[in-house]
């Protein structure tokens, strides 16, 4: 049996904090679906630094999902 992936969607997911509460950090979390499939993590990566380099909150941490349809051949 010979599986067939196809990409199908790419989604960065920025989480940011946007405050303090009690000593501890508020953190939110913000996803962008629907890149291009074929974005390097280079770019991607620079695009959420450039987008926080706008806003008043400091962004913790980038993630790249990736999702495949996964058929038989």
């Amino acid at each position: 049996m010979s599986i067939i992936s196809t990409p199908l969607v790419t989604e960065m997911i920025l989480r940011y904090q946007t405050g303090m509460v009690n000593g501890s950090p508020v953190i939110r979390q913000k996803s962008i679906s629907w890149l291009k499939t074929d974005t390097t993590d280079e770019d991607i990566y620079e695009v959420a630094v450039a987008l926080f380099e706008l806003l008043d909150y400091p962004l913790i941490s980038v993630t790249r999902n990736n999702r495949f349809e996964l058929i038989e051949e």
